[in-house]
């Protein structure tokens, strides 16, 4: 009779058990580009795993940069659009570039007409005023003099002195403007980025979901076994320990899910606590990589390597300054106005050339410093194609090595799932132990891990070289 008992227990066990594992054993929908999920907004977490959180007393109000984003599931064109609209960094890059083109009127403006007003008036006491002699004290006397006058100067030739200063300026000015697409680029790499660890982590949490489920299903089945004496209590236990694991990484995915969210918000201008809503791109896009044109689309196309030639040209034009600075200049001028009493016509006309023989060999250090300025600016140049083309090249690897990664992973799963399914089968036979079915669902989970983290590196990659090769 207990014999009886005892197997029916059994089989009513196992028939619990396998159906349960039929639902837990299903993989995860395929990671096709025609039908992502709608958003990735995270299951609630369970409330016996995580504390109460306490509500603010009041909403904090919307501004007009979040209005952008509610009730949206942004793609990730539409994140990148805004954070190019309203990301801070950008604007203050542009400011930068408004000042350096104000900077070139500054420096045009010696060459062009200088006019300017004067009037001048003084009161003098007259020297023989409060003398004393035999009469008495003489009365004292005052006089007032007056001069108004309007005076015109124009640099007639300065053997292109201001010319190569407002050229100078102009380069300038165009690195300033180079440096606003620069941190265009680098906005919307970050903006990338964080959009794909958003995406990262939410898929951990459904991997860290799943594995829980799993772990409590063994949890009860080591229970059961226990309870008709079948297993020790040292399988419920190592089934514990794996549940309470299996829940501690839940709580680090979750974590992880809502600091990507973080840096996703301040990426695109909008504060920490914006919530925000997207579609999931971890999706596996094959891509053909050809290196010489990219390698030289991103000598065309990279705001820094186009700065640094700039700089160069801009030195080349402060050293041809330098070089004039030994020429003399030739100035026209006059003025007209009047002066008291009765404002008398005053007017002057004026050809002056002014020469510099010697300042103690100051023009002569500034040519030197700005040839070796020069030299300096040419290497960079150089150096930043270097740069450049290393950088292309790494990207390049990073990708074939992330793309070869993701599907090994996929590999990787559908083998792990079989495991874990032959392991589940052995277990609930009684031929197979606890250890090896924890074993195979750790396998399962790394593996699911594994492919969530190649699929994430593959898009980041792909983001990392667009930002390599110049492109947004």
């Amino acid at each position: 009779m207990r014999l009886s008992v005892r197997r029916l227990l059994l089989t009513g066990a196992a028939l619990v058990i396998m159906t349960a594992n039929a639902a837990a054993q299903t993989p995860m929908a395929p990671q096709t580009p025609t039908a992502p999920p709608p958003a990735t907004t995270p299951p609630a977490a369970p409330s016996r795993s995580a504390p109460p959180v306490t509500m603010p007393a009041t909403t904090p109000p919307v501004t007009s940069a979040q209005s952008q984003v509610f009730g949206k599931v942004l793609s990730l064109d539409d994140a990148v659009a805004i954070a190019l609209e309203i990301q801070p960094n950008i604007k203050a890059r542009i400011s930068d570039y408004a000042a350096a083109a104000f900077r070139v009127d500054q420096a045009f403006a010696p060459l062009l007409p200088q006019i300017t007003g004067s009037w001048f008036v003084a009161r003098d006491q007259n020297v023989a005023g409060g003398v004393l002699t035999g009469k008495g004290r003489l009365p004292t006397t005052w006089s007032t003099s007056m001069l108004a006058r309007v005076s015109l100067s124009q640099i007639l030739f300065d053997f292109g002195k201001n010319f190569a200063s407002t050229e100078a300026a102009r380069k300038l000015a165009d690195v300033a403007l180079e440096d606003t697409e620069l941190q265009r680029q680098l906005v919307t790499q970050t903006v990338k980025e964080s959009f794909t660890n958003i995406n990262f982590a939410v898929r951990l949490i459904q991997v860290q979901q799943q594995a829980v489920e799993r772990a409590e299903l063994n949890l009860r089945s080591a229970k059961g076994f226990f309870d008709v004496g079948t297993r020790p209590k040292s399988d419920v236990a190592r089934a514990e320990v794996d549940v309470a694991n299996a829940r501690v990484d839940l709580i680090r995915a979750r974590n992880a899910e809502q600091l990507a969210r973080v840096a996703l918000a301040t990426a695109m201008g909008l504060p920490a606590t914006t919530p925000l809503q997207i579609h999931d791109n971890l999706i596996y896009q094959p891509v053909t990589l050809d290196r010489a044109r990219l390698a030289d689309e991103a000598l065309r196309m990279r705001p820094e390597y186009r700065q640094a030639r700039l700089n160069a040209e801009a030195n080349d034009a402060r050293l041809r300054r330098a070089q004039r600075d030994f020429f003399p200049d030739i100035t026209g001028g006059g003025f007209y106005g009047a002066a008291r009493t009765d404002f008398n016509e005053v007017w002057e006309l004026n050809l002056s050339l002014n020469w510099t023989l010697y300042d103690g060999g100051n023009r002569i250090a500034r040519y030197r410093e700005a040839r070796a300025n020069l030299e300096g600016a040419q290497e960079r140049v150089k150096a930043s194609a270097l740069d450049i083309s290393r950088e292309v090249e790494q990207s390049i690897n990073n990708v074939i090595e992330a793309d070869e990664r993701t599907q090994a992973a996929q590999v990787a799963v559908a083998s792990a799932q079989e495991n874990f399914r032959l392991a589940q089968g052995r277990f609930d036979a009684g031929v197979g132990t606890i250890l090896e079915l924890t074993d195979a669902q750790l396998a399962l989970t790394q593996a699911q891990n594994g492919e969530a983290q190649a699929l994430a590196d593959y898009r980041i990659a792909l983001a990392r070289l667009d930002r390599a090769v110049g492109r947004r």
